[in-house]
């Protein structure tokens, strides 16, 4: 791999704030997920104007539903056809419906 980006100490704290705001964020959507607060529907919803909850990994937001552990959501997300490492940006109208559709049942 190359090497970083040589950035000012300016570019490097604006970067490490918006990363961590992006943290934050992602974790209050998850926690509003479990907490039954947000529907998964919300949650993809918001992902078409939040850049932070599109960069997260679908998987995570499976993850994050009420009554579903690591396996069970593996499970669904294999079932949908949808990979691990897809981001939620990435899913397409298709395999959005499906998640929903295997979600609800």
């Amino acid at each position: 791999m190359g090497s970083p980006p040589a950035l000012t100490d300016d570019q490097r704290r604006l970067a490490l704030e918006k990363a961590v705001a992006n943290r934050r964020r992602r974790a209050e959507v998850k926690r509003a997920l479990k907490d039954g607060h947000m529907t998964l529907a919300d949650a993809l919803a918001l992902s078409t104007r939040d850049e932070a909850i599109a960069r997260m990994r679908a998987i995570e937001l499976v993850e994050s539903l009420p009554a579903l552990g690591k396996v069970k959501a593996q499970r669904v997300m294999h079932a949908v056809g949808i990979a691990d490492s897809r981001r939620v940006q990435g899913l397409g109208t298709h395999q959005r419906a499906d998640l929903l559709r295997a979600v609800v049942r």
